[in-house]
């Protein structure tokens, strides 16, 4: 399903429409995301901010990340629902949370990052590109218009 997506958290107090389509889609399993989604991995969408239209009041949560870089949690305090993640080296993107955005959404991770903090029990599927730990950040697609 292309854009527009829209997302809301468990109680309704959060919601998002995001104009632009998915820089990445991507199974994350460093550490804090595995703390974050009770022992598996996230699963996210990254896009650029600026596509972002969001209401409702977020709490945030910040830690040091393995890669030496601030990674920010955001969840609704009314019912804890996670949001996003961001990093603080690309601030530009947001890496929402599948399980936030509505049904139907058609989105599905393609790459597993992190693997090397995986569990030994972790199932990560074959057909996924992996890196051992970060990979490059995504890329925006040129605008239409733009570098022609």
């Amino acid at each position: 399903m292309p854009a527009p997506y829209t997302g809301r958290c468990a109680c309704g107090s959060v919601t998002a429409t995001i104009r632009g389509e998915p820089l990445a889609v991507r199974q994350c399993w460093c550490r804090q995301c595995q703390q974050a989604a009770a022992g598996g991995p996230t699963h996210n969408a990254t896009f650029l901010v600026a596509e972002w239209e969001m209401s409702g009041e977020l709490a945030a949560h910040r830690t040091p990340a393995a890669s030496g870089n601030t990674l920010i949690q955001s969840f609704c305090p009314k019912c804890g629902t996670p949001v996003m993640a961001q990093s603080s080296a690309r601030m530009q993107m947001a890496s929402v949370r599948l399980g936030f955005l509505d049904e139907g959404h058609g989105l599905k991770p393609d790459t597993a990052i992190w693997v090397d903090d995986a569990p030994d029990w972790a199932v990560i599927d074959p057909a996924m590109e992996k890196f051992a730990r970060q990979p490059p950040p995504p890329v925006p697609a040129p605008r239409q218009g733009e570098g022609d």
